[in-house]
């Protein structure tokens, strides 16, 4: 629970973590995690590198490139607005795409490669090879390398990986990265087959290419992996007693993956209009509700921040106006201009949305407490919230209440059935000399 300000000193170290802390191994070592990390990461991102410049030629690969960068701003500028209410850490979203466009991306060209050839030896079939390899082996290897992001996350980041929308994001972001490497290559590819041939304009295969991967179908890499990313979200929010629900909800998003993933690779098998049947019956609808899914889960996040932080209030961490501003996306935007413009610029703004965010991340460990969902550093976690919150209140607080202000409802009022002088044809005359009428307020920031 919530006491009262001045806020509670945070202990230094969980307790408990004395022992492990002294006694840590070498490789126990952040620096030490974060080189092999990087390190791991580079390499891939250089023999990825090699081999499609290599498949494609500089010139090809160069064409790739510029091509193939056009839609992951967008896909990144969406995954962002959906993070908005509690947003996660950069470093895990630059994590996420590294991963998925140099590493998940150098798996799947080797295991692919050589599963097809092997199939291709043992079969002596190379166009069944072909066919089996692109509707079997790389959706399972495609999404298991996409997915071990989301894994690691969720493993060593698990402060920052709370529920469904997070889950979305990690897996988004990752598919953005893994699709940019792979339309790099086919585009590439594309512009190499048209320089044989002599093809230009809209008849080349660098423009059929173009318009299947980026125009029509940007969203297809991440539209599977987010299948995982739920799955992965659905067991943050599980209670820790629930072991066999944490573990087979993860494992049926990456099947799913896996099966969307399998049919639109094998659209081109299903005849003349197999490709646009699969779009218009499956990818089209399964990426609605998808969308209409991780909006509505949004706006219940707000919903959880209003209904949360009400406790703080009362206990004097929080004024009766932030938990209706907190709630707000308006109002939060509002917030942060507000404190640009008159409570001392960027730094300010910038202090205001990290009051915003960790008064979010507060409200969201409150509502997993109640629900039993909370690790065993509650306590400790809450303090840490509260501290943060607490050194921030000065330019916070004023944003915050002038938001609430601009952005709440206005208050009904009722015409009273006696005469009102100036109301229904009755002359605005003032009632006695000296007489001025006080403004109603047009704002209530305390209606929630």
């Amino acid at each position: 629970m919530a006491t009262c300000p001045p806020y509670p000193t945070h202990p230094s170290h969980p307790a408990g973590d004395v022992g492990t802390l002294r006694h840590a191994h070498w490789w126990q070592k952040k620096w030490v995690r974060y080189g092999a990390l990087i390190t791991l990461l580079t390499l891939s991102g250089l023999v990825i590198l090699a081999l499609v410049r290599e498949q494609t030629g500089t010139e090809g690969f160069l064409v790739g490139l510029g091509l193939a960068v056009l839609p992951v701003p967008l896909l990144i500028a969406a995954f962002r607005w959906l993070d908005r209410v509690e947003p996660g850490p950069w470093h895990n979203l630059l994590f996420s795409f590294a991963w998925g466009a140099c590493a998940a991306a150098l798996i799947a060209i080797v295991a692919n490669s050589f599963a097809t050839r092997w199939i291709a030896t043992a079969t002596a079939d190379p166009s069944h090879a072909d066919t089996l390899g692109a509707t079997v082996i790389a959706p399972i290897v495609e999404e298991s390398a996409k997915a071990a992001a989301v894994l690691l996350v969720f493993l060593f980041r698990r402060r920052d990986f709370t529920g469904i929308v997070d889950g979305v994001v990690i897996a988004g972001v990752t598919a953005t990265g893994f699709a940019f490497t792979e339309n790099i290559l086919y585009l590439g590819t594309a512009f190499g087959t048209d320089q044989l041939t002599g093809d230009r304009g809209i008849a080349s295969v660098t423009a059929a290419t173009f318009f299947v991967r980026v125009i029509m179908s940007p969203f297809a890499h991440p539209l599977f992996t987010v299948l995982t990313g739920i799955g992965f979200g659905i067991s943050a929010l599980s209670a820790q007693r629930h072991r066999v629900r944490r573990v087979l909800v993860p494992l049926s998003g990456l099947l799913l993956a896996m099966g969307m993933h399998a049919m639109w690779n094998g659209s081109s098998t299903f005849g003349e209009y197999g490709f646009f049947a699969v779009y218009a019956m499956f990818m089209v609808p399964a990426f609605a509700l998808l969308t209409w899914l991780v909006v509505w889960t949004r706006q219940r996040e707000l919903r959880t921040v209003r209904e949360e932080l009400p406790a703080y209030g009362v206990a004097g961490w929080l004024t009766p106006a932030e938990p209706y501003a907190l709630g707000s996306m308006r109002a939060r935007r509002l917030a942060r201009e507000y404190a640009r413009q008159r409570l001392g610029g960027k730094p300010a703004g910038r202090a205001v949305a990290e009051y915003e965010a960790y008064a979010t991340s507060l409200a969201f460990l409150r509502h997993r407490g109640r629900r039993g969902r909370a690790g065993a550093d509650f306590v400790v976690r809450e303090r840490e919230l509260l501290h943060e919150l607490w050194r921030r209140r000065d330019v916070a607080r004023p944003a915050l209440d002038h938001a609430a202000r601009m952005t709440a409802p206005p208050v009904p009022v009722m015409a009273p059935p006696w005469p009102v002088y100036g109301v229904y044809g009755y002359p605005a005359t003032p009632a006695y000399p000296g007489y001025q009428a006080a403004p109603y307020p047009a704002y209530n920031p305390y209606r929630t």
